[in-house]
């Protein structure tokens, strides 16, 4: 079997879709995205595309680390992201081929069922009572939602008391024993981390995400000393050996590594072995489309750490088109009590409906996301 076409699709609401063709019939898809840098990532995967016909699909290890190491130049989001989409696409192919979903080729499952959350709120969060509660009345377990509105180095502490209020009031709303996820985003700086970190142990956080950036990732460990919340963070590292330096630096109880962003389903599988080691969580980050959110279960189903998995349906991203459009199966990603089954069907499950790729990749998106200012006029961290 060899490899003989690759094709790129920008679709709705903001992903790039990848598919991988080969000379027996059989085609894999990938998600290859860094939101907001669709167009980048695409021209990536077809830059790579030399590298890749006439291959054995099945050699993903050897591909993998051709398009790694062979570059001379590595990591970050763009290549990273690129080889995501490819090998999350041979992997579909290999499963296929062998007709068995991929968790059986990476040793077996480990669980029936994956915890899933639901976003609520928005980038500028309102409402969450009512959202909270309507997401525990359809079966959901656990919410996540954005942490704040813009925030300085040193900041105003309203906008601390809004924050508490809206945490206050999604409790108040569910009960005691309802999980709830609070994203700072990135937004926040250490000195207004920690004052957050501690006045929201009260609620009883699911988990605190990204209460600093991980390029400051030597602060986690100040940020858990002000609390007993713990920490996750990780959409924005991109190989195992940016994971190596965050468990060395410690602080953090889950990683959110991304299946479209940190070398796919291949890579992922072995930073969550590495998170295992440790005794950290894992939590994949899939604020994304159908595939990308099929190969998270996939590695789901392998990783004894796995506790919960993020998912995009009616996120506040998703506007003209939505997760479950794209694939003719949705039936197989139905939620039930908080949970999803895994993946049943060869490959990564997700069965592509490829007339709507071709039609919604005829006008390319062109999502960005917004460039936020604070009062004084600098740039804010979105």
């Amino acid at each position: 079997m060899k490899i003989t076409n690759i094709f790129t699709y920008l679709v709705r609401p903001r992903w790039c879709f990848v598919e991988v063709e080969t000379d027996n019939g059989l085609s894999g898809w990938g998600e290859a995205v860094i939101e907001g840098k669709a167009s980048t990532v695409k021209a990536c995967v077809e830059e790579m595309s030399e590298y890749l016909i006439g291959r054995d699909p099945q050699n993903i290890e050897d591909i993998w680390t051709t398009l790694y190491r062979a570059a001379f130049y590595r990591g970050g989001p763009i290549l990273m992201s690129a080889i995501s989409g490819i090998d999350q696409a041979l992997w579909d192919i290999k499963g296929k081929y062998y007709q068995t979903p991929v968790y059986e080729l990476m040793g077996g499952k480990c669980r029936d069922r994956m915890k899933i959350y639901s976003w609520i709120g928005g980038d500028r969060p309102s409402d969450v009572a009512r959202a909270a509660k309507e997401r525990q009345d359809a079966g959901f377990s656990a919410v996540k939602m954005n942490a704040t509105e813009e925030l300085q180095f040193i900041d105003s502490y309203d906008k601390i008391d809004a924050v508490l209020e809206r945490v206050a009031s999604i409790r108040e709303s569910t009960g005691k024993y309802f999980g709830i996820a609070i994203d700072f985003h990135g937004r926040v700086h250490k000195p207004m981390a920690k004052i957050l970190a501690k006045k929201l142990e009260e609620f009883d956080p699911m988990f605190i995400e990204e209460p600093v950036l991980c390029e400051n990732m030597e602060d986690f460990k100040e940020v858990a000393s002000c609390c007993n919340i713990p920490i996750a963070t990780g959409e924005r590292l991109f190989s195992r050996w940016d994971f190596k330096r965050l468990f060395a630096a410690g602080g953090v109880d889950i990683i959110q590594p991304d299946l479209s962003h940190a070398g796919g389903i291949t890579e992922v599988k072995k930073i969550a072995s590495m998170a295992e080691a440790y005794d950290v969580a894992l939590a994949p980050h899939c604020p994304l489309g159908p595939i990308a959110l099929s190969a998270c279960l996939q590695v789901d189903a392998t990783s004894y750490n796995a506790c919960i998995q993020e998912q995009s349906i009616g996120i506040h991203y998703n506007v003209g088109k939505s997760v479950l459009d794209y694939i003719t199966n949705p039936e197989d990603f139905k939620f039930t009590n908080g949970f999803v089954d895994l993946p049943k069907k060869p490959g990564l499950g997700v069965e592509i409906n490829k007339a709507l790729v071709l039609e919604e990749n005829q006008t390319p998106h062109h999502w960005k996301n917004p460039v936020w200012r604070h009062r004084d006029g600098s740039i804010a961290e979105w």
